[in-house]
């Protein structure tokens, strides 16, 4: 057994000795044992969907749709699951989400992610709501690969300041969140007054940038609550039109994904924006409730643009399964994004990795046992709709 799949054979060898994983391997019993050591709020904030919970119910229910056909005597005992994705080398086909506000899971939050996610080689997207600066997160990242998520912030200056200092810090590609110009009716937060961000949280990198600061009266450090105010004002409440993409690419000179379309019209629109991907993402069905899986828009999206942009998949990847299927209907490459926040509260930096490994493993092994030797060889031929 072979590259990441030899998680496997390290856990069943471990158990000679009297060592178990640190925590489940399943995903859904993850969850729960996420529930039971995090309070209601951060639980919550992670775990938590727009309004019914319908679009997150939707994104799981279309995995399901799809079934994996096995194919025999292929010689897939040796893999190779590399992929190269917008000038950045992948280990596999998965990046690690943005994810915000990381520090209410564990104490060294993004930290904790960024170096597990280098070990592994995987690329570390990093949230504009992150709990630590650019720069830190930079540092602990090394070597890894890493982008950076843009939440589009409404002064000019701050945007610009911000995409400066990320591609100062190593961050290859610019991945700009679409669906979040404003906070969807999210019960679970509002039935518990829980938004970080009012707290302070998840607001390091616009209180350490030089042109948040300079428009604001006294330092965030003097005056928490005014600060705060900006940032609300700053990145909340106004959505942007498809021209101003344009102001993006005059002020980032590398690829720039846009994240959060759901139809092919808008993936037409990227492309004559003149951006390099898309992630295919309802934000895992926290910001529209009722609306549509990604996973069921994903092979439209991917026939109408894949041939001029990467496309990339958001919003439900749990399993290996999960990430043959994905990649069968058109993408070039899955995030994933609870699971491994699930594994952060679990054990930081370990937490994260043994999720991460576990992921790996299943991927490879299931792509390995369906008869397959690489993701390019992966296509809606392989699928079966139920």
């Amino acid at each position: 057994m072979t590259g990441f799949a030899g998680y496997q054979n390290e856990i069943y060898l471990q158990g000679l000795a009297g060592q178990v994983p640190p925590f489940t391997t399943d995903p859904e019993a993850l969850e729960a044992s996420a529930r039971e050591r995090l309070g209601p709020g951060p639980f919550w904030y992670v775990a938590g969907a727009a309004g019914s919970g319908a679009t997150a119910r939707a994104n799981r229910e279309a995995f399901d749709e799809w079934r994996i056909v096995p194919r025999m005597l292929t010689n897939a005992t040796e893999r190779h699951l590399g992929v190269s994705v917008l000038g950045t080398k992948l280990p596999a086909p998965v990046l690690l989400a943005p994810v915000g506000v990381q520090s209410i899971l564990h104490p060294d939050g993004e930290l904790a992610t960024a170096r597990a996610a280098a070990e592994l080689g995987v690329p570390f997207v990093l949230s504009t709501a992150s709990s630590h600066t650019i720069e830190e997160v930079a540092e602990a990242a090394g070597d890894g690969a890493r982008w950076f998520q843009l939440y589009w912030p409404n002064d000019p200056d701050v945007c610009v300041s911000i995409l400066d200092r990320a591609r100062k810090a190593g961050f290859s590609v610019l991945v700009v969140t679409l669906d979040t110009w404003t906070l969807a009716w999210r019960p679970h937060d509002l039935d518990r007054s829980y938004l970080p961000f009012l707290r302070g949280v998840g607001t390091a990198i616009p209180f350490s940038d030089p042109a948040f600061r300079a428009g604001l009266a006294a330092p965030p450090e003097e005056d928490r609550p005014m600060a705060i105010l900006r940032w609300v004002q700053l990145f909340t409440g106004t959505d942007k039109s498809w021209d101003q993409v344009a102001f993006l690419r005059e002020h980032w000179d590398g690829p720039i994904v846009l994240k959060g379309i759901q139809h092919p019209d808008d993936a037409r629109k990227a492309v004559d924006a003149g951006v390099q991907g898309i992630v295919v993402s309802n934000h895992g069905g926290r910001q529209v409730d009722g609306a549509v899986a990604s996973l069921e828009v994903l092979p439209e999206i991917a026939a109408a643009v894949g041939e001029q942009v990467e496309v990339l998949f958001d919003s439900g990847v749990r399993t290996g399964a999960d990430v043959v299927k994905a990649l069968a209907l058109g993408a070039s490459a899955v995030m994933v994004g609870r699971p491994f926040a699930y594994g952060l509260a679990h054990g930081g930096q370990v937490g994260v990795r043994h999720v991460l490994r576990g992921l790996l493993a299943d991927f490879d092994l299931t792509l390995g046992l369906s008869g397959h030797r690489s993701p390019a060889e992966l296509s809606p031929e392989v699928l079966r709709r139920r």
